[in-house]
């Protein structure tokens, strides 16, 4: 069987880098795990590789979709499953690398479908979103469900009405459901070797302090007013993406530039909390812990010797 090979890690955290000079080495190909990449022209605020790297490595699931289009997790796993499958017919190994804790569930255990849905529900929690606001929203749900809500960011509308119409439908928080599904996927991670950067909280805040800047300083203002200008509307997920969502407070007057990039830094951070409470449910994942000395060659080769390569 071919090496199917997973890197996870908080934003920031050098998982992209790790991917590409592992990927170099073994001759593979990458499947990126990041809800955000699949947009076309959402480049600079969602760290895509850049050009020239693409052009040296095959890359999946980047550009994949218009910023106007709703991308669910039942596409992404669709798309990553055709995709290993044509590497894997090429002779190649796969490596996938990303941070969105969904997108990697749903590639290791398959998908969680839950109990059914109630559209009445659905619909006035999506009005009281508009009215009281996600934030609300998100308070209450931390109230009935606190394990789900640590794991939801609070601009993911889409996940926290699910989360509220399932607990409002059935009296049940939506996590016991995912719980016994975990359960029934402990052994379906197999076929995966998963490995994880890890570095001190206070390097990962300076990372992507640092991050957040460059992204400024490459011209984030502009793509986010390039993609305003556009004929189609971006689709909801689009415009709450980290970095998108406060550029456009920025363009709607609701927010100083200065007071827009530090709320980009600080969602950020929180956005590598979520990831790092998401990750510790992942079974199986040899961690690497980056030192302040190490390089990208010294974390390839910590990579190396966890997968025995």
């Amino acid at each position: 069987m071919n090496e199917h090979i997973l890197i996870l890690g908080v934003t920031g955290s050098g998982k992209g880098r790790l991917a590409f000079e592992l990927a170099r080495e073994r001759g593979a190909e990458i499947i990126s795990v990041d809800s955000m990449k699949v947009y076309r022209r959402m480049d600079i605020g969602t760290a895509k590789p850049p050009i020239e790297k693409r052009a040296q490595m095959p890359y999946h699931l980047i550009d994949v979709a218009e910023p106007s289009e709703a991308f669910s997790v039942g596409r992404f796993l669709e798309l990553a499953e055709d995709a290993a499958k044509e590497i894997g017919q090429r002779g190649k190994p796969v490596i996938a690398s990303g941070g969105t804790a969904l997108y990697i569930k749903a590639m290791l255990y398959g998908l969680f479908e839950g109990p059914g849905g109630d559209a009445g529900i659905r619909e006035k929690l999506k009005a009281e979103a508009g009215t009281i606001g996600l934030e609300e929203l998100h308070r209450r749900l931390e109230k009935v469900d606190p394990a789900t809500a640590q794991r939801i960011h609070r601009n993911d509308e889409r996940r926290i009405v699910r989360a509220l119409e399932v607990y409002e439908l059935t009296g049940r928080p939506i996590s016991d459901f995912q719980n016994q599904w975990d359960e029934q996927k402990q052994d379906t991670q197999s076929r995966w070797k998963v490995i994880g950067i890890r570095r001190d909280k206070q390097a990962e805040s300076s990372r992507i302090n640092k991050r957040v800047k460059r992204m400024i300083d490459e011209g984030l203002v502009d793509e986010v007013k390039g993609l305003l200008a556009e004929p189609k509307q971006l689709s909801v997920q689009a415009a709450a993406a980290i970095g998108y969502a406060e550029i456009i407070a920025y363009f709607n007057g609701e927010l100083t530039l200065d007071e827009a990039i530090e709320k980009i830094k600080i969602n950020t951070r929180r956005l590598a909390k979520h990831q790092r409470t998401w990750f510790k449910t992942f079974g199986e994942v040899g961690w690497i812990d980056v030192k302040e000395n190490d390089t990208a060659e010294t974390v390839l080769e910590k990579a190396k010797a966890i997968l025995d390569f």
